[in-house]
């Protein structure tokens, strides 16, 4: 299962820059389980920049790793990555578990978003 996901950057948004930026939703199981791994994807320039996270039964989403290829960096890809993962999981209202050093970086820049961090899995 594939869903596409387009991830804009702002108001002020160079619409050249937007036009490339294509954030995917991959599900690597197929399989109903109690976890899914998955994962966001920006391509440009012919390399992936992407954003592992894993979904459960339980309403969580995890954020596990950021990587940007070094031809990639200093274009704000992790953070567009780390909106898309936080704005998924509000309109999925799911409690989310920050893992990613990347994505706990830019969850100290943009505070709006602590509440959906939670606090324990029991």
């Amino acid at each position: 299962m594939n869903h596409g996901r387009r991830c804009g950057m702002g108001p002020n948004a160079d619409p050249h820059w937007v036009s490339r930026l294509n954030v995917y939703i991959l599900l690597v199981d197929n399989r109903p389980s109690p976890r899914t791994m998955s994962k966001f994807e920006i391509e440009q320039d012919g390399q992936t920049a992407y954003l592992e996270f894993e979904t459960d039964t339980s309403g969580w989403m995890t954020l596990w790793h950021t990587e940007v290829p070094a031809a990639l960096r200093g274009r704000g890809l992790a953070t567009e990555l780390a909106r898309a993962a936080f704005e998924h999981a509000r309109e999925n209202h799911l409690r989310v578990d920050v893992i990613c050093p990347s994505a706990l970086h830019f969850l100290s820049e943009h505070p709006e978003y602590q509440p959906l961090v939670g606090k324990s899995k029991v």
